[in-house]
């Protein structure tokens, strides 16, 4: 595997060098969290698709593809479907808000108050997110290298925080266009196609497997309608997807960069499910669905393909796991530690260095975190959901309010944070962490809080609806002015 481990070394030093270059880069905060703000389509496209498609995208979406057939495309699908309806309903107005997370978002629109709750709420979400997209670099480097899973954790994410930290969001830009290449080649191109014609092509595949592997909604209608209510509403609300969308150079740009980044994960979906399939054709016996990608690539690549399949998975994971853990530091430092020590207001050229140099810090320790979260926890399926369900069950009605809802209040809001909030974590104890009840009726808990709390109480001050509407307009004086040439 001399080449192969070459391609990887490669791929790794690269990964590093544009770390280096992006701290070159990144000498302001709009450089540093949300590169400038200046990201025309095509590098906005590759970028919000790296993301969005991580190692659940790759390595799972394979695995149900195994499991279920082309109906396991539906998870990855449903992830498509959230970055599209971003992208065509919301995403050019929250690129005009000009702001750097959500809870900053809900501040504007509700007149503060709302930041603190709401930043502890997605935090959670982008540390836990982080954390399983970590560990699954064990299961890479276990078929790359043999190495024990505290290594390969230590390693994969050492690598991710050291470009993170040095360059931020720039040097998260390159690598994830390097990715989103690199997962474009291996898994679309070769892999895919190869799978398929070791398997003996598709009249094969359906003489050697059962009718439902083959029908669109055999993983069942309750596991789909699931994968929509987490999924496709947490593609609206996640900071991470947001902190993306703010680098867009106009809205224009985030409108239809986001659109072409979601129809690549509606083919990606698909391709992960034909592999998955193909895979069950030639390993029907394997011991775990999510062993089917490593399996498939370690037997059935020549030498050199596989490296390079192999690197794409790693890309995969390392697109997300970076992503996340900006998006983590970012709502540490920015909604939580800079309001609780009351730095909330700050302005200046002097001042934006200080606020490099505080947000490199806050992602270093943020990557130490997680690295030592990842290499503790055991059970990630159930952190994953416990950090979605409170994402979904105690923020999508707040946010989603606020952008369609002229009379939700801020009081409504907290209360569907924290109604929502409670109601899921209440309804997981009783029903079970893996459970479909919880997001649904907490979901419904949050919707019924904020309405009537919003109508019992008093509109929102007009001045505020008013700098809100100017800002969503793209009018506010506070902007700064765009000067650079954008990239693309």
């Amino acid at each position: 595997m001399a080449v192969d481990y070459t391609v990887i070394v490669v791929y790794l030093a690269g990964m590093l060098a544009m770390g280096w270059w992006g701290m070159r880069r990144a000498k302001s905060k709009s450089e540093f969290l949300v590169a400038g703000r200046r990201l025309g389509p095509a590098m906005y496209s590759g970028t919000m698709a790296a993301i969005v498609l991580g190692g659940a995208s790759t390595i799972g979406g394979v695995g149900l593809g195994y499991q279920y057939g082309l109906s396991g495309a539906w998870m990855v699908f449903t992830i498509g479907l959230g970055l599209l309806a971003l992208s065509v309903f919301f995403s050019a107005r929250i690129a005009r808000l000009k702001v750097y997370t959500v809870s900053e978002m809900l501040d504007l629109r509700y007149g503060g108050r709302a930041g603190v709750i709401s930043g502890v709420v997605m935090w959670a979400y982008t540390l836990m997110l982080a954390v399983t997209s970590t560990i699954a670099y064990a299961t890479i480097f276990d078929v790359l290298f043999d190495v024990n899973r505290t290594v390969a954790i230590v390693l994969g994410g050492a690598i991710v925080v050291a470009y993170s930290t040095l360059g931020g969001m720039w040097s998260i830009t390159l690598t994830d266009m390097v990715q989103f290449v690199v997962k474009t080649i291996g898994v679309l191109l070769l892999l895919l196609p190869i799978a398929v014609v070791k398997a003996g092509g598709f009249a094969e595949m359906r003489a050697e497997l059962p009718t439902s592997y083959f029908d669109p909604l055999g993983v069942g209608g309750e596991t789909i309608f699931t994968y929509v209510l987490i999924y496709t509403f947490g593609m609206l609300i996640g900071q991470d997807i947001w902190q993306r969308v703010f680098t867009a150079r106009s809205d224009r740009t985030a409108r239809w960069g986001g659109t072409v980044a979601g129809t690549y994960c509606l083919a990606y979906a698909v391709a992960g499910a034909v592999i998955g399939t193909a895979a069950k054709v030639l390993y029907p016996d394997l011991g775990s669905p999510d062993d089917a990608f490593a399996t498939i690539v370690k037997d059935e690549l020549p030498v050199g393909v596989r490296g390079l399949v192999l690197a794409a998975a790693l890309a995969a994971v390392m697109s997300t796991s970076s992503g996340a853990l900006i998006a983590c530091a970012t709502v540490a430092n920015n909604d939580i530690w800079s309001r609780l020590r009351g730095l909330a207001k700050r302005s200046g050229e002097q001042e934006e260095h200080d606020e490099v140099a505080g947000n490199r810090a806050f992602i270093l320790v943020m990557g130490l975190a997680v690295i030592g979260t990842a290499i503790a926890l055991n059970d990630v399926v159930q952190a994953l959901t416990v950090a979605y369900n409170l994402l979904v069950g105690g923020l999508l009605v707040p946010i989603l309010g606020g952008l369609l809802w002229k009379r939700g209040t801020a009081q409504g809001a907290l209360a569907a944070v924290a109604v929502g909030g409670l109601a899921v974590i209440g309804l997981m104890a009783g029903y079970g962490i893996l459970a479909n009840e919880p997001v649904y009726y907490g979901l419904l808990a949050s919707l019924v809080a904020y309405v009537a709390v919003s109508l019992a109480t008093r509109p929102t001050d007009e001045a505020v609806l008013a700098a809100w509407r100017e800002r969503l307009a793209g009018r506010s004086p506070e902007l700064p002015s765009e000067t650079v040439p954008a990239h693309q």
